[in-house]
């Protein structure tokens, strides 16, 4: 290998095109920005005034809109794209590669169903990668019978998937997503290789609906004996099976070559001691796999995310082996991608600004954050390692065939690892692995690494690496904001806020990128009052906004066109649809209004001691008759809910404040003056109504199960007409 060679990198960095003149367009949003603020504060109608409360909720509004819009701009101006060199990496290291510990975690087979599950564990299976050098660990935190059944099925169906994709370079490598993507094929392997996994399929299913495993398969496998100390699945002792073991000369497919070890994990729950969720979870996997395989790099995935790249793992390695850069990176972020989701993106699932744009810039600060799933570790920085400049940990594979130990006394040994009470007095959740106390430990988790100097790189590949299931449901859709934004913003105000904590530890490009995402549930306050005072000032007759005559019109009306023009081709830039934007907006909208305002208040209780941290589990599947309303891109409402009736009275209240307004406009002045003095006003509300629209559907004219409930009707429009009698009356 020539000096030339080896000096040659494993991945190279670009910075974006136009940044510059992204720059200057900002400083012009900034001006008007700026122009809009001297105008709210020199034009404060005086004490007794009418308009003067209304007129200083929007000062306070567009302040906070105006600071929020400079954080935010962070993660836009140093934008960076990488690109990997995968071929060096397999010339100078395919024989000394590491191992890879693999960690799928679920917590509810109702919620996560097995089949799902197991396709995600035979994707990473497998991963193009040395077999020997694979370990792949299954968490399962509802210690269900059912998923180790289909985890033991799974196994069996390996020995004949992993070969078959090697053979014919399967992508992607989940048996389901392959056969749907394929449809039919006569071909001999492909017919033999999909009745397999309908037969296992088949097995698991009436496993699943009978719920429970029947005496026969109980007979065969003296694993499910260790469900005998069970109780629920809050209360029993741990479960841990070897499956495959990959040091066993034993393990083969049915081409002779070797497995990749397979690991079944349930930790030991009492109910007497909290399992603090999934970090929890990923802490005992951490001790569990050191012990088993001890692979020095860790991948992460939720049970959803299948892998959608068999060389995934080979990016990931091209930055961690790399010779000159490598040894400051402690770990690989991909973003989060989903199969399901609709063309034009109905409950914007996919965040494309987010993964396209902002993860792009945070990475030329320092890295990206780590979001808890796709995300590619070094086993020593997630135990707590510090950066040093002197420190460079080989990556190189290290053989442990000397510490053979039999798979019996290798479960029993490692049981005690997965305890209740192995981390008393200890750091585990503080300063070793995953911390505790937070809904989105992964980001703490992600913030704390960072801030012990190493560096982390998002890694956006052309083939997605990983893709997941998004959600179908307008109710499911807010859940996950709210637990996102909730957990975001009680890091902002505990001890590890990136404003305090990251001082002085990571740039503060990095430090504003990460409050831009801690700030999100505060934005709530704002929002409100942008959608609510306007609108009913103009049921008053009052304008709030300057005069289209009025210079000082140009400003907002710059800053509102620049703005959303730019949104608007950035989002198509990067591949995104018309229909699609319009649906982002709306998504913005409520989840601004309703997520992120139960987000806060619950934040604000839990700082006063009121209410506790929780984690909420997405759901994975959907009715069919949900299914075919998601897939027609019609919103699903449903059951009844508090952050429905916000919803629903925000957007009533905008369409009879409409309503009002053009009644006296009409019978008064004139629809042509009136316009003249409240053009900015009526076009708020007017945006707001048009883009409401699905919502008074739900409510008024849909009778399918997806509408909004009665009784949101009802309580939403006992609000508003409370509200615009008392607006329009008493005050």
């Amino acid at each position: 290998m020539g000096n030339e060679e080896v000096s040659s990198p494993l991945f190279e960095t670009k910075r974006a095109k136009g940044i510059v003149l992204y720059r200057l367009f900002a400083a012009s949003i900034f001006v008007g920005i700026c122009f809009i603020w001297v105008y709210r504060w020199s034009h404060i109608p005086k004490a007794g005034e009418d308009g003067r409360f209304g007129w200083m909720g929007l000062l306070g509004a567009e302040l906070w809109f105006g600071f929020y819009w400079l954080v935010t701009q962070a993660s836009r101006w140093n934008r960076i794209y990488r690109h990997t060199f995968k071929d060096r990496l397999s010339q100078r290291y395919e024989n000394e590669l590491p191992g890879v510990d693999i960690f799928v975690c679920t917590a509810d087979p109702t919620v996560e169903p097995p089949m799902m599950v197991i396709n995600t564990v035979l994707s990473v299976m497998a991963y193009d990668y040395p077999p020997e050098k694979l370990s792949v660990y299954l968490s399962d935190d509802g210690g269900s019978e059912l998923t180790c059944y289909a985890l033991l099925e799974a196994a069996e169906f390996a020995k004949h998937w992993i070969p078959y994709c090697k053979k014919y370079n399967v992508e992607p490598r989940s048996p389901a997503a392959y056969f749907a993507s394929i449809g039919s094929d006569n071909a001999g392997d492909f017919t033999l290789i999909k009745k397999l996994y309908k037969d296992m399929e088949n097995k698991i299913e009436s496993a699943v609906k009978l719920g429970s495993i029947s005496e026969e398969v109980r007979s065969k496998h003296k694993g499910f004996s260790q469900w005998g100390s069970y109780s629920s699945r809050h209360d029993h002792d741990t479960i841990l099976q070897i499956v495959i073991d990959g040091r066993d000369p034993n393990a083969r497919d049915v081409e002779g070559c070797g497995l990749p070890t397979l690991v079944y994990l349930a930790r030991e729950k009492r109910p007497q001691y909290h399992h603090n969720f999934k970090a929890g979870a990923m802490n005992a996997l951490l001790r569990i796999s050191s012990n088993i395989s001890n692979g020095k790099v860790i991948l992460n995935v939720d049970c959803d995310m299948y892998s959608n790249n068999s060389k995934a793992i080979r990016d990931a390695l091209c930055f961690l082996m790399d010779e000159e850069k490598g040894h400051e990176i402690a770990f690989i972020q991909f973003p989060q991608n989903f199969e399901n989701v609709t063309k034009n993106d109905l409950y914007s699932s996919t965040l494309r600004i987010i993964s396209e744009v902002e993860f792009h810039g945070l990475d030329g600060y320092g890295g990206p954050l780590y979001i808890g799933t796709g995300c590619f570790h070094r086993r020593d920085t997630l135990c707590g390692r510090k950066y040093s400049k002197g420190y460079k940990s080989e990556m190189k594979w290290e053989n442990r065939k000397g510490e053979e130990i039999s798979i019996p006394k290798l479960e029993e040994s490692s049981k005690s690892l997965a305890s209740c009470t192995f981390e008393e007095n200890t750091q585990w959740g503080k300063e070793m692995g995953l911390k505790y106390g937070c809904p989105v430990e992964d980001v703490i988790t992600g913030l704390s690494i960072q801030c012990r100097g190493w560096k982390s790189v998002y890694c956006n590949p052309t083939r997605k690496a990983f893709l997941g299931v998004a959600p179908t449901t307008l109710p499911q859709t807010l859940l996950q904001h709210k637990r996102w934004s909730e957990g975001d913003f009680q890091i902002l105000v505990s001890k590890f806020s990136p404003a305090s904590y990251g001082y002085g530890k990571i740039s503060l490009g990095l430090q504003l990128g990460y409050c831009s995402y801690c700030l999100w549930a505060p934005n709530c306050l704002a929002t409100l009052i942008y959608s609510i005072l306007p609108s009913l000032y103009l049921l008053r007759g009052t304008s709030l906004f300057p005069q289209i005559s009025s210079p000082w019109f140009i400003p907002f009306v710059y800053v509102m066109i620049a703005k959303y023009t730019w949104s608007f081709g950035e989002f198509l830039w990067f591949g995104g649809t018309i229909l699609g934007w319009w649906n982002d907006q709306r998504i913005w909208l409520y989840k601004r209004t309703s997520s992120y305002l139960f987000a806060f208040i619950d934040t604000i209780l839990y700082c006063l001691g009121y209410s506790h941290s929780a984690f909420v589990i997405t759901a994975k599947v959907s009715d069919e008759d949900v299914s075919q309303r998601y897939e027609k891109e019609i919103m699903e409402f449903g059951a009844s809910s508090p952050m429905f009736i916000v919803l629903a009275t925000v957007a009533l209240l905008n369409l009879y404040c409409f309503a009002g307004f053009l009644k006296e406009a009409m019978t008064g002045k004139g629809i042509v003056e009136v316009y003249e003095t409240m053009a900015l006003q009526i076009l708020l509300c007017g945006v707001l109504i048009i883009i409401n629209l699905p919502l008074y559907q739900a409510l008024y004219l849909r009778k399918d199960n997806g509408k909004m409930a009665s009784s949101v009707a009802f309580k939403s429009m006992a609000f508003v007409a409370f509200s615009c009698i008392c607006f329009k009356f008493l005050y």
